[in-house]
C-alpha cells in the first residue's frame, strides 16, 4: 500500500535503527557455554535465534558435562582461544546483536570485555549465568567483580532472581515487589536496562492468588531514561511444567534477535514472551531426559500432527492463543514478503532518490485509487466490530484514508499529467479485500486489512531510518515523502491495528484463525506486488 502517512501505526516489530534494505535476517552471535544435552547454553541460543528468524553464530566459552539432572563438570578453555574465535568472526562477518551467557572465570570475562570495546556491536544482551536452574554454581565467586564491570557494556541484563540477588549482594527477593525494587537498584548502578523475571517466584507472582493468567510477569526496568517508562511490566501465564531447562538462555538470545530487528525492548519482549510460554507448554512433546527437561523451541513451526490430521499454522489446536502469539506468527509469516519488498528496484530507488518520477507518479495514482477502496473495507470493519473502541478505531482509519487520498490529488497528482486509471494489481488487491468484507467474519476482515498497516509501516520506518543515516540530504527528490515516516501517530495506529487483530484471533475459533492467517498472507503478497507495479506498468 501507500507510502503516505496513513491513519494507522507502528508495529511491535518496527525497526528504529538504520538497516540496509534487503537484509532482513539479523546476524546474532551467542557467546556462551556448551550444553551437550541441547537444552541450554549455546545449543539453546542457536535454536532460539533460528526460531526468531536470525542467523546464529557461536563462540564457546566453556564446555560442560551436564544433562537434565545437573552439571557434573566444567572445562574452561584458554581465554586466548575465545579471543581468537571472536576476532575471527568480527573480522569477517557483520554482527547485528550479541547474546552473552556463561563466562566461567575472570580471564574469560576480560576477553569478552576487550572484544566488546573494540567491536562495539549494536545490541548486547547479557545473561549473567551464575547459578543454573538445578542450583549448580556456573561462575567462580572470584569472577563476580569482573562480571559487575561488564554489566554497563550491555544494553539489556537478564538475571534470574538468584543472580539478581548475587549481583546486589542481597538475599533473593521474596515477592514481585521486592524483585522489581532490586531490578531498579541494579539498573541505577549499571546505567543499563534490566529484565526482572518472575518465573522463579511462587504461583501468581503478579499478585492475584486466584488468577494464573498473569502469574508469571516480566519487567523491563531502567532508571536513567532509556525506556519511555521507568518500568514496563509484561504479564503472562504461569505454565505448570517440570521442563524449564534453558529458559533463561532461550529468552535472552531470542530478545537479542528480535531487538536487532525491531529496535524496541518492549516490543521485543511482547513478541518473545508468548513464544517462550508456548515453548514451555509444548515441552511435554519432547522426550528428553529424566530430570528438568528442555523447552520446545520450534513449537510454532508448522508441522503435521496426528491428533489434528493436518497442519496447524498456529500450533494451538483448540486452545486460545496467548496474547501476542497470533500476531507474532503473522509477523513471522510475512518475513519473506518483506525480504521481497526490500529487494525491489522501486524501494531501492525511493530510498536513494534515483527512482524515476514517472514511476513514483504511477505509484501515487494507484495509491489514491487503492485508498478509496481500502477506506470502504475499514468502514465495513467498523460496522461489524464487536466493541465501541474497535468501531471507533476502524471508522477513524477509514476517514483518514479518504483524507490522505484527497491530499494526494491536491498536492501531487493535480499538478502533474498523471493518468489515474485503475491498474491490474490495484484492482486485484482491492477485490481481495472486498471479498473479505463479505466473508461474514470480523477476524478475517481485519486480518486481510492488516498488512496494509503493518508492512507499509515496516518499510516506511526502514526507509526513514536510512534517510536519516544518510544525513537527510536536501537534494533528495522524495525527502518530504520519507519524512512522513517519523510520525509517531502513524506508528501508534499500526500497533493498535496489530493488537486488535490479535484480540480478534483470541476470540475466534480454530478454523476462523486459520482463515485469518490465509487472508493475511494473501494481502501480504499483494503488498509486494503493489510496490512492484510501477515496474510492470513501465
Amino acid at each position: 500500500m501507500s507510502l503516505v502517512a496513513s491513519p494507522v501505526l507502528t508495529s511491535p516489530f518496527l525497526p528504529s535503527v538504520p538497516r540496509p534494505a534487503g537484509r532482513r535476517i539479523p546476524r546474532v552471535l551467542a557467546i556462551a557455554g556448551s550444553d551437550p544435552s541441547g537444552g541450554a547454553g549455546i545449543q539453546a541460543d542457536l535454536k532460539s535465534i533460528a526460531a526468531h528468524g536470525g542467523y546464529g553464530m557461536a563462540a564457546i566459552t566453556a564446555l560442560t558435562a551436564q544433562n537434565t539432572r545437573g552439571v557434573s563438570a566444567v572445562h574452561v578453555p584458554p581465554a586466548s582461544f575465545l579471543t581468537a574465535q571472536l576476532d575471527a568472526l568480527s573480522g569477517d562477518i557483520g554482527i547485528d546483536a550479541v547474546k552473552i551467557g556463561m563466562l566461567g572465570d575472570a580471564t574469560v570475562i576480560a576477553a569478552v570485555r576487550g572484544w566488546l570495546e573494540q567491536a562495539r556491536p549494536g545490541v548486547v544482551v547479557l545473561d549473567p549465568v551464575m547459578v543454573a536452574t538445578s542450583g549448580d554454581r556456573l561462575l567462580q565467586e572470584t569472577a563476580e567483580a569482573a562480571l559487575h564491570a561488564l554489566l554497563p557494556l550491555a544494553d539489556l541484563v537478564t538475571p534470574n532472581l538468584a543472580e539478581l540477588a548475587i549481583l546486589l549482594r542481597e538475599p533473593v527477593a521474596a515477592d514481585w515487589a521486592e524483585a522489581l525494587d532490586q531490578g531498579k537498584r541494579l539498573a541505577a548502578l549499571t546505567g543499563t536496562t534490566v529484565l526482572v523475571k518472575g518465573g522463579h517466584l511462587g504461583r501468581s507472582a503478579g499478585g492475584d492468588d486466584h488468577n494464573d493468567d498473569d502469574g508469571c510477569p516480566d519487567a523491563l526496568v531502567n532508571t536513567v531514561g532509556l525506556l519511555d517508562q521507568e518500568t514496563v511490566v509484561v504479564t503472562g501465564a504461569r505454565v505448570p511444567t517440570g521442563n524449564s531447562h534453558g529458559t533463561g538462555c532461550s529468552l535472552s538470545s531470542a530478545l537479542a534477535t528480535v531487538q536487532a530487528r525491531v529496535g524496541d525492548w518492549e516490543a521485543a519482549l511482547r513478541e518473545v514472551k508468548p513464544w517462550l510460554t508456548g515453548a514451555l507448554r509444548a515441552s511435554d512433546r519432547l522426550d528428553v531426559g529424566t530430570g528438568n527437561g528442555p523447552v520446545h523451541h520450534f513449537h510454532h513451526v508448522q508441522h503435521l500432527t496426528e491428533d489434528q490430521g493436518g497442519t496447524d499454522q498456529m500450533n494451538t489446536g483448540h486452545r486460545v492463543p496467548d496474547e501476542g502469539e497470533f500476531a507474532a506468527a503473522l509477523g513471522n509469516s510475512a518475513a519473506a514478503d518483506l525480504d521481497a519488498i526490500y529487494g525491489l528496484a522501486f524501494i531501492q530507488g525511493l530510498a536513494d532518490g534515483t527512482l524515476a518520477e514517472k514511476d513514483f507518479a504511477y505509484y501515487l495514482a494507484q495509491d489514491a485509487l487503492y485508498l478509496n477502496g481500502y477506506s470502504r473495507v475499514l468502514a465495513r470493519a467498523a460496522a461489524i466490530a464487536p466493541s465501541e473502541a474497535e468501531q471507533l478505531f476502524w471508522a477513524r482509519s477509514a476517514q483518514q484514508c479518504l483524507e490522505v487520498e484527497s491530499e494526494l490529488h491536491r498536492n501531487w497528482l493535480s499538478t502533474r499529467a498523471v493518468e489515474v486509471k485503475l491498474g491490474p494489481v490495484t484492482k486485484s488487491y482491492v477485490d481481495h479485500l472486498l471479498a473479505a468484507t463479505v466473508s461474514g467474519s470480523y477476524g478475517v476482515l481485519v486480518a486481510a486489512a492488516l498488512p496494509c498497516f503493518w508492512l507499509y509501516a515496516e518499510v516506511g520506518a526502514t526507509l526513514h531510518a536510512q534517510f536519516l543515516a544518510a544525513g537527510a540530504p536536501e537534494g533528495h527528490p522524495y525527502a518530504e515523502w520519507l519524512r512522513t515516516y517519523a510520525d509517531e501517530d502513524f506508528a501508534a495506529a499500526t500497533r493498535q491495528a496489530i493488537a486488535l487483530t490479535d484480540q480478534a484471533a483470541r476470540r475466534a475459533s480454530a478454523s476462523e484463525r486459520d482463515a485469518m492467517a490465509v487472508a493475511f498472507r494473501q494481502s501480504a503478497r499483494y503488498e509486494v506486488e503493489f510496490f512492484d507495479a510501477p515496474r510492470l506498468h513501465a
